[in-house]
């Protein structure tokens, strides 16, 4: 990574369904589930009162939008650039390197979260619950999710992992729970700097590649 890497590029202007999302999001991790109602999604968003309501007319559609939201809000905290670098990392490279290559990929979009991405991780977390109770928002969710998980097991097979689907959801457990306890655990007080970010997930994936 160059020392440009840390930074994400400047976002394109948001479409109305996009600033709605957008908006709910932040009523999200701002106030909780019970702050998030059609009304204060306009206000949020300065749009007309009713705008919110056109665009998704129930609850259960606005959650569903946050939720599509989310998902390509988070996708976007790694560049594409710097994805398949990492997805590539087991073409030609042997395990330390290919291991390294994964740790300075997730240590980085880590860091961002914590760094910069604060309010996506409260609204997940709403989110999240939330889906535990309404079946139709869980599979939303769910669904959302794959387009992490998935990436993650090929991102390992790659790195030379004999069980990548195994080893995905022991990373995406740790990387939820690093991200859990910044923000609202235990160790909320002070974030980890990256370079201590690389060293616990390149410890973590040195067990998983030479097991």
């Amino acid at each position: 990574m160059n020392a440009r890497s840390d930074r994400t590029p400047a976002p394109a202007a948001a479409t109305r369904h996009e600033l709605i999302a957008d908006a709910a999001l932040t009523l999200l991790a701002e106030r909780g589930m019970r702050g998030l109602t059609h009304r204060a999604v306009d206000e949020q968003a300065g749009l007309p009162q009713g705008s919110t309501s056109n665009v998704a007319r129930t609850r259960a559609a606005l959650l569903e939008a946050a939720v599509r939201r989310l998902a390509e809000r988070e996708a976007a905290v790694l560049t594409a650039r710097e994805r398949p670098a990492a997805a590539r990392a087991g073409a030609g490279a042997g395990a330390e390197d290919a291991g390294a290559a994964v740790a300075e990929a997730l240590s980085l979009a880590l860091h961002r979260y914590l760094s910069r991405h604060r309010e996506l991780l409260l609204a997940r977390y709403e989110l999240a619950l939330e889906a535990t109770r309404r079946p139709e928002l869980r599979a939303v969710y769910d669904r959302a999710g794959r387009a992490f998980r998935e990436p993650m097991a090929a991102m390992l097979a790659a790195a030379g992992s004999a069980d990548p689907e195994r080893h995905a959801m022991s990373m995406v457990a740790w990387c939820d729970g690093i991200l859990f306890s910044c923000i609202a655990g235990q160790f909320h007080a002070a974030a980890p700097t990256r370079a201590a970010l690389r060293t616990s997930c390149a410890e973590l994936l040195d067990g998983m590649l030479r097991g």
